[in-house]
């Protein structure tokens, strides 16, 4: 189950990222080419507010994509629950 978790995390963060720089671009021409970048300009435009739990979870993600480690998993499996509130806020603007 921590496993799925975190593959959920993972896909979650791409879709959400991926669905905030479709935004900029459509909504305000602005082009963003990674995860950080999207989300500082989404923090600049208040699409979403600024908190630094953005980068760190893009941060957390790479570290999870190329690496397994039981100590990690059962880390991230922790810090999870206290991201979402961050997904439901860009929903809501993005909906």
């Amino acid at each position: 189950m921590r496993d799925s978790v975190i593959q959920r995390f993972e896909f979650t963060l791409d879709l959400a990222w991926k669905a905030a720089q479709t935004y900029l671009l459509e909504i305000h021409g602005i082009e963003v080419r990674s995860p950080k970048s999207c989300f500082r300009e989404s923090f600049r435009l208040e699409l979403i507010s600024y908190n630094d739990l953005w980068i760190d979870m893009v941060e957390k993600r790479n570290e999870t994509v190329h690496t397994y480690n039981k100590d990690l998993a059962d880390q991230m499996y922790e810090y999870i629950p206290k991201t979402i509130p961050l997904f439901e806020e860009l929903l809501k603007k993005l909906c």
